[in-house]
């Protein structure tokens, strides 16, 4: 074996070295970026042997002639979402989204653009909304997926039912053959290679009437190759031949697509129906009103939040129409309610858009949200897009949940009701011999049920590996035949993405589960949500990759991907790096691997994994209980100790009256360089002077006799506040009195641990933790509410601390006590009526309190005292010690650039800027010469106004 892997090592290193020689891209070989690339949003594992990001088509075609000497597979991957396989591949990967993946050229006129393959969805349509069009194909990741991808998938998305799949909206394609050949692939052929043309046409030609009979007449019949493009009644398209194709016969190098005039107004119209079947059977009836989408989902896919903005029903379809203007799209949405409203249950017609963006993330993150069943069992893809004819859509959901029952499995339908296409994730057990072999039989007993509807195994995502084997069963042998026969000619040698669409691998083969350990491993953290197996955490990524959304928005998720666009900085891509970590085959260092380091050094901790990622991965959590197990017994970087144990340091200074002379000494340049030497920290960044006074000395002095007689509530003083801020909590104290509310502040040192935890010291951590409950039992066993004016120490509160102590009771209780400044006074004092400020807001909502906390108090607070405006989201990129360390000015600066100085610089001039979290009060001081304040700062500069 020993000398097979030096076989292997050596073939390998050649092959990069001739790549390296003939390609002006990137040539990565290593084992991270490998490790990238082994999955896509599928079942499926495949380890390529080197990764390629070319910078044109010149550089392709030289990939394809090093790799075709040696007999290398080449595999084309945009954003890595299939969901059937086909984005894996073993060989050389082609990665589009680094180079190639600009609009080149756009005709309003002919509504047309030009395109490269890596190009993302949203990149093209923002560029058509300029002049008022759009590319009709959406699925619904189209805030990463690319176009190439769309190309080999033929994908379609939520509005297929008015502009088609991607196959009716491509007009001429680029591409390179295995061989080196380059064909231009338009109506009627012209620009094919003569041998290619004649010999496919020669197919054609002799299988004419199995082209014209064997396949089945429905909007999303995307599975196997559209051979019956070729026929010379439809105009020998070999654009729409070639879509859909999987990368298996060319690699796409340029595209031209068509567009379609967007309409200047929509209007979402949602009808509410008893059950997913009734929903389903009435989804055809509405396609005679013209809609642009007929979207179907069940309760069991909606939070409650979401569902008290549905109208009443246990299933409901969302029907988007268009309209000239505001009043004509409402004014459709409203025929299609009363076309529809005998069978439904209720209606609702949403006309904002920003209500009707929130309403479609809801069905956006179900590809995501499906993989954790409501009693937080995984479900998985596999059989998630199959299509039935849509009159026999309510038919088919019936006897699929029959046959689902037969098997004892679960799964979540939803999907596009109109085009009779289903999404559906399902409890599949592929951890063992038994549920693999459980998932085989079911598989094929569907692929049945699906054909016996006139359907397709595929309905939007392609075939790949898990369903490729089980196309005979749709199309018969010798139309399957004549799959291979077409791939053939285009492919003799087998090298572009060998496995997928004829002669497959088997649907059970290659699953990316197999090499993972079958017993939990030893860890920190408690994992509740995972039954306490880290393994079951990291599976929760799936690869739908919302984590690569470039686009500033309300999300957080993933400031480090937005400032670097490396995958391996992504959240799903530090994810891949940790499952191959647990597989031990590519990367192989275990706790102490340094991909894994590498990848995780530039995470943020900013948690907004844990609630922009629909399947709630949290990274913040794995790079923690990481870090503590890499450094253990090892040396720890100068940082982890200068800023990981910032509470005992700033104790010490505060104890020993030495903060004037630190002050000093941080303000004389040599000293203040050597101190940032010594400590770590980026040379770049001003230390922060320290107060004179921190927030409990103020405390003491205060005469706490004249407090309101109100409820009690403990003002936690967290090391920010206490520390560095102390003017934050006796703001607060004015305020929580204004409010009637007493306050009591805990009198000996209590800490959350979050700088031990974001530094992974996670014993040291718990040592801490478990101090604090000692002295914050007494507020407990009285019932207290705990008002935490730091968003980060609050969330590490609610999280961190039950989660690593979760063998401790006490922990959930004081998870469950803790509340936000402005949750306090919306729950405790909700008479209280806070002075006028009357100013417009800027500022940043902290990413832990949009991940963990929520904002909506706050929000509601700004709102009574008369500020109106809404604070950026996303991570303000100093988030605790990050930014602080060496190394990582240059992304923190990036991530700040991102939403918050942009935000702050084109506010009002009179506007109050806010940031409740210290790093984010340090941040816009630091980088935009700002300053903020805390929240409650502002309240009691208000009530002071007010009084004087």
């Amino acid at each position: 074996m020993r000398g097979r892997a030096g076989e292997e090592a050596t073939r390998a290193a050649e092959l990069a070295r001739a790549l390296r020689a003939q390609v002006r891209g990137e040539v990565s070989f290593g084992s991270a970026a490998r490790a990238l690339v082994t999955m896509d949003a599928s079942n499926y594992r495949r380890v390529p042997e080197g990764v390629v990001a070319p910078r044109d088509a010149e550089d392709v075609a030289a990939v394809l002639g090093v790799c075709r000497e040696r007999g290398v597979p080449v595999l084309a991957r945009g954003a890595g979402t299939s969901i059937a396989g086909q984005a894996t591949g073993i060989g050389v990967v082609l990665d589009f989204t680094r180079h190639m993946n600009a609009v080149e050229e756009l005709d309003p006129e002919a509504g047309t653009a030009v395109v490269q393959p890596g190009v993302v969805l949203d990149v093209l349509r923002k560029a058509a909304g300029e002049h008022g069009l759009t590319f009709g194909p959406d699925p619904s990741t189209h805030s990463r997926c690319t176009l190439g991808g769309m190309i080999g998938n033929n994908s379609c998305g939520s509005h297929s039912v008015a502009w088609g799949t991607t196959a009716d909206n491509v007009r001429e394609l680029e591409v390179l053959t295995y061989g080196g050949e380059r064909a231009l692939l338009a109506r009627g052929g012209a620009g094919v290679p003569t041998a290619l043309r004649e010999h496919v046409s020669h197919l054609v030609q002799g299988e004419l009437a199995l082209l014209r009979t064997g396949y089945p007449d429905l909007p999303r019949r995307i599975s196997g190759y559209a051979l019956d493009e070729l026929l010379p009644e439809k105009g020998e398209d070999w654009a729409r031949a070639f879509t859909g194709s999987e990368g298996t016969l060319g690699v796409l190098t340029r595209a031209e697509v068509g567009l379609v005039e967007a309409p200047a107004a929509r209007a979402l119209a949602v009808l509410g129906y008893p059950d997913e079947s009734a929903a389903a059977e009435a989804a055809a009836g509405v396609l005679p009103h013209g809609p642009l989408t007929v979207e179907g989902m069940a309760a069991d896919l909606v939070g409650d939040a979401a569902r008290a903005a549905l109208p009443r029903g246990g299933a409901w379809l969302f029907v988007e129409v268009g309209g000239g203007c505001e009043q004509e799209a409402e004014a459709h949405a409203e025929e299609v309610c009363r076309a529809m409203r005998a069978a439904t249950t209720g209606h609702r017609i949403v006309v904002g858009p920003a209500d009707q963006r929130a309403l479609w993330r809801v069905r956006e993150d179900a590809s995501g949200t499906a993989t954790r069943l409501p009693d937080g069992g995984e479900a998985w893809p596999g059989w998630e897009d199959c299509a039935v004819p849509p009159a026999q859509l309510g038919s088919y959901l019936r006897e699929f949940r029959g046959l689902l029952r037969t098997y004892g499995l679960r799964g979540l339908p939803y999907g596009h009701f109109g085009d009779g296409c289903i999404h559906v994730r399902i409890d599949f057990d592929l951890l063992s011999p038994e549920g693999v072999g459980k998932f085989r039989e079911f598989s094929s007993d569907l692929a049945d049920l699906v054909v016996a509807h006139g359907g397709s195994l595929s309905g939007e995502h392609g075939d790949g590996q898990a369903r490729a084997e089980l196309l005979p069963r749709m199309y018969g042998e010798r139309l399957v035949g004549a799959f291979g026969r077409f791939k053939d000619l285009w492919d003799p040698d087998g090298g572009l993405n060998p496995g997928m669409l004829v002669r497959p691998a088997r649907i059970d083969e290659n699953l990316r589960f197999a090499p993972l350990p079958r017993t939990p491993v030893d860890v920190e953290f408690g994992y509740p949500e995972d039954g306490g197996d880290f393994g079951a955490a990291v599976r929760r990524c799936v690869g739908v990759a919302k984590c690569r959304d470039t686009a500033a928005g309300a999300a957080v998720m993933c400031p480090s991907f937005r400032a670097t666009g490396e995958e391996r900085h992504s959240t799903r891509g530090r994810a891949r790096l940790l499952h191959e970590m647990l597989a031990g085959e590519v990367v192989t260092g275990g706790w102490r691997s340094e991909e894994v380091h590498e990848a995780l050094d530039l995470c943020l901790s900013c948690k907004g994994c844990r609630s922009d990622c629909p399947v709630g991965v949290d990274m913040a959590t794995y790079k923690a209980e990481f870090t503590h197990h890499y450094y253990e017994g090892r040396r720890r970087p100068m940082a982890h100790h200068s800023m990981g144990r910032l509470p005992e340091w700033l104790s010490l200074a505060a104890a020993s009256r030495a903060v004037p002379l630190l002050n000093s000494a941080a303000s004389v340049g040599p000293l203040a360089a050597l101190a940032k030497r010594v400590g770590g920290i980026a040379p770049e960044r001003d230390i922060p002077e320290l107060p004179n006074i921190s927030f409990t000395r103020w405390w003491r002095r205060q005469d706490r006799t004249s407090q309101p007689g109100g409820r009690q509530v403990v003002l936690w003083p967290d090391t920010f506040t206490n520390h560095l801020a102390p003017e934050a909590g006796s703001s607060a104290v004015r305020v929580l009195h204004s409010a009637g509310l007493r306050v009591a502040v805990p009198p000996r040192r209590v800490c959350c641990g979050l700088t031990y935890v974001s530094t992974g010291q996670l014993d040291r951590a718990r040592k801490v933790m478990r101090r604090t409950l000692d002295r914050i039992a007494p507020a407990l066993d009285a019932g207290l509410p705990i008002t935490v004016l730091e968003p980060s120490c609050a969330a590490a509160l609610r999280t961190d601390v039950p989660e690593l102590l979760d063998d401790d009771p006490r922990a959930a209780r004081l998870a469950q006590a803790v509340h936000t400044f402005a949750e306090t006074l919306e729950h405790y004092a909700p008479e209280w009526e806070p002075p006028y400020v009357g100013r417009p807001v800027a500022g940043q909502n902290h990413c832990h309190q949009h991940a963990v906390l929520g904002s909506g108090p706050d929000r509601r607070l700004r709102e009574k005292a008369g500020m109106k405006g809404e604070l950026s989201s996303g991570c303000c990129g100093l988030a605790g010690n990050f930014g602080f360390e060496k190394g990582h000015f240059e992304v923190s600066a990036s991530c700040a650039e991102d939403q918050l100085l942009p935000a702050v610089r084109n506010a009002p001039e009179n506007a109050e800027v806010i940031a409740d979290g210290f790093s984010c009060r340090t941040q816009l001081e630091q980088l935009g010469g700002v300053r903020s304040r805390h929240f409650a700062e502002v309240l009691a500069e208000g009530l002071d106004d007010a009084e004087r």
